[in-house]
């Protein structure tokens, strides 16, 4: 699953983009310092429908468009990862999503979109970048899950059982992609998923 907005963590493919959250203002109360990132903004928003529409080449010249304008629009930047982690282009995705982060370090999609897309070429790194949305959100049940899962791949079943009863908990409709192995334990309430553990 690749997350394509920053509202809400499924666990299904989403396919809405990320829109900006700056309102404009009338052009005679902006100074003319701030037209370009106002002109990258509404630029922003044609692109985001761009990618809504599925135009995804279209709208990936018009986020490097938003990007000439405002070099530091982690939206843009996490868009492009989007469109990229969809064609299979990992390291373009990364790359886009790391420069999103380097912005906004607790840009919570792009921590999440990044932590999938190394799930299972490298955990630990994955793992982190999981672990620092957490730190975002603690609710983020999606992300428990995936964490959930990376415990298991690494054999570290109690842990793991505690990220999935986190998971369920913050998301019941969740249960059903526990690994079957771990689903009678979602049931039991869940537990912190540090203690008496060393992960």
């Amino acid at each position: 699953m690749v997350l394509t907005g920053a509202a809400a963590l499924s666990t299904g493919m989403m396919s809405w983009a990320l829109n900006s959250a700056m309102t404009p203002e009338s052009e005679a109360t902006q100074p003319a310092v701030n037209r370009p990132l106002q002109d990258a903004d509404s630029i922003l928003q044609a692109g985001i429908l761009q990618q809504e529409n599925h135009d995804l080449k279209g709208a990936a010249r018009t986020y490097q468009r938003v990007l000439r304008l405002d070099p530091q629009n982690k939206f843009a930047w996490y868009n492009l990862g989007v469109i990229a982690h969809n064609d299979g282009r990992t390291d373009d995705a990364r790359e886009a999503y790391e420069k999103s982060l380097k912005i906004d370090p607790a840009f919570m999609s792009a921590l999440f979109n990044e932590g999938i897309l190394l799930k299972s070429s490298d955990p630990d790194r994955a793992m982190g970048l999981l672990e620092r949305a957490l730190g975002v959100d603690p609710q983020a049940a999606s992300v428990h899950l995936h964490l959930g899962e990376i415990w298991a791949m690494k054999n570290r079943d109690q842990v793991a059982a505690d990220e999935f009863r986190s998971a369920v908990a913050a998301d019941p409709s969740l249960r059903s992609q526990v690994p079957e192995s771990f689903r009678d334990s979602v049931s039991l309430s869940p537990r912190s998923s540090t203690a008496g553990s060393t992960r």
